[in-house]
C-alpha cells in the first residue's frame, strides 16, 4: 500500500531560525483545522461514501494529508533547530519547551492539545462532503495568513504550495460531492 521515499512532497529548506514562526505554525500541526484533523476526517469519511470514485478520492487527499503533515512537522522543526531555551522562552514556547523539549508534539498556535473532537464523520456522504469543502477553506485561509507572517522566502515557498493544495483539494472535493448528488438522486440508487 505504501512506497515511502526519503524525501518530502515539496522541499523545504529554511536556513533561518523563527521561534516566533513556528509557534503560529503548530496550528496547521495540530490544530482543529490542521493537517492532522484533515488527514484523519477524510481518511475515516471515506468508508462511508457510496461510490468508488468518492471512496478514492478522500484516500487520495487524506494521504496527501499526511504527507502535508510531515512538511510542517519539518518546517516547525527547522524553525526551532538550534534554539535555546532562553530563544523558546521569548518566542512563546517556554511551556511547550518545558514539556515537550525540542520534540513536536501535537497542538495549536495557543498550545491547546489536539484531539479527536476536531474530526467530524457523520456518515452522511452529503454532510461530510460539504465539511470537507469547509475545512480545505480553513485550511487555505490559514496558510494565507501564516504566508503574511513572515518574510522568510524558505518559508513562503512550501506555505504557497501547501495553499495551492488547498486550493485543488476543494476543486476536487466540489466534483466528488457532484458526483454522489448524481449518483444518490439516480433512479436506480432507491
Amino acid at each position: 500500500m505504501w512506497i515511502y521515499e526519503k524525501k518530502l512532497q515539496y522541499p523545504v529548506n529554511i536556513k533561518n531560525k523563527d521561534v516566533r514562526m513556528a509557534k503560529v505554525m503548530m496550528t496547521q500541526y495540530g490544530g482543529p483545522d490542521g493537517e492532522l484533523s484533515a488527514a484523519l476526517r477524510y481518511l475515516t469519511q471515506r468508508y462511508t461514501m457510496p461510490t468508488g470514485k468518492s471512496k478514492a478520492l478522500l484516500t487520495d487527499i487524506g494521504t496527501e494529508e499526511l504527507a502535508h503533515v510531515e512538511m510542517i512537522a519539518t518546517m516547525i522543526y527547522q524553525l526551532t533547530r538550534n534554539a535555546t531555551p532562553e530563544e523558546l522562552e521569548a518566542g512563546g514556547l517556554g511551556g511547550f519547551y518545558a514539556q515537550h523539549d525540542h520534540a513536536l508534539y501535537w497542538n495549536d498556535a495557543n498550545g491547546v492539545p489536539w484531539t479527536a473532537s476536531y474530526v467530524q464523520s457523520q456518515g452522511d456522504p452529503i454532510a461530510d462532503l460539504h465539511e470537507d469543502l469547509a475545512a480545505e477553506q480553513k485550511a487555505r485561509a490559514t496558510y494565507e495568513r501564516l504566508i503574511t507572517l513572515t518574510d522568510d522566502p524558505d518559508v513562503i515557498d512550501p506555505l504557497r504550495f501547501l495553499r495551492q493544495r488547498e486550493v485543488i483539494h476543494f476543486q476536487r472535493f466540489g466534483e466528488a460531492l457532484n458526483d454522489v448528488q448524481f449518483h444518490l438522486s439516480s433512479p436506480k440508487y432507491h
